[in-house]
């Protein structure tokens, strides 16, 4: 099965700014590109942070309010020090956490999900800056259409992968949900097809009502005892 990877849904041309930018042309920089942060890199084009719209609003929020009907929000120590920050290097979020090209969309999914950020720089080898993946790019494999997974899923999943023949199992797909049925010989194979079928790209969810004709973890139970 194809997976599609990082290099195949990252941006290539990306926006950045050199760690020593100052606050007001960062914004400008935003502003002109459209995009709602950058990567900040040092004199070898390797990413040391990123910095955000969140982060360049940290230096409004700390200002006081002149109508009086806000407080000044408690700022922690490394917060009051972006919002007091002028330069690139002083307002990033750093250190850069950074995607490889060829990693899957689950890898990055999940790095994303664990450190909590909406997009990774995607660097070489060496670190240094080869483009930039967010959320929204990872979402993309979720435009494929439904004749493509429905073609993968009877081809590479459950001829080549699994073995089987087109007769044995039927499948459906609308909107990205895919439905299973027919028969197979043995019920171990039911969950491993189930499995094989959530890794397509595109898919949404998975419902199986595949029957068996023998229950061979019954008597694998059996054979253990």
């Amino acid at each position: 099965m194809h997976h599609r990877s990082v290099a195949e849904l990252m941006t290539r041309d990306v926006v950045r700014a050199r760690r020593d930018l100052p606050f007001k042309e960062i914004v400008k920089l935003l502003a002109e590109n459209d995009v709602t942060a950058v990567p900040v890199v040092d004199e070898l084009d390797r990413p040391l942070g990123v910095v955000s719209e969140a982060d360049l609003l940290r230096k409004s929020s700390d200002q006081a309010d002149p109508s009086g009907r806000t407080p000044i929000p408690h700022l922690e120590a490394w917060e009051r020090a972006k919002a007091e920050g002028a330069r690139a290097e002083e307002l990033m979020s750093a250190p850069a956490v950074c995607a490889r090209p060829e990693w899957t969309v689950v890898e990055a999914a999940r790095l994303m999900e664990v450190q909590n950020v909406k997009r990774l720089p995607v660097v070489d080898e060496t670190d240094k800056l080869l483009g930039i993946v967010s959320r929204r790019d990872l979402l993309r494999v979720f435009l494929r259409r439904d004749d493509a997974i429905h073609e993968e899923i009877n081809r590479d999943v459950l001829q080549r992968t699994m073995g089987l023949a087109p007769s044995e199992v039927t499948v459906e797909v609308g909107q990205g949900q895919v439905v299973l049925g027919g028969s197979v010989e043995f019920k171990s194979l039911i969950p491993i097809i189930e499995r094989l079928c959530r890794s397509v790209d595109g898919v949404v969810s998975v419902a199986e009502h595949i029957t068996y004709r023998t229950d061979d973890d019954a008597r694998s139970s059996r054979t253990d005892t």
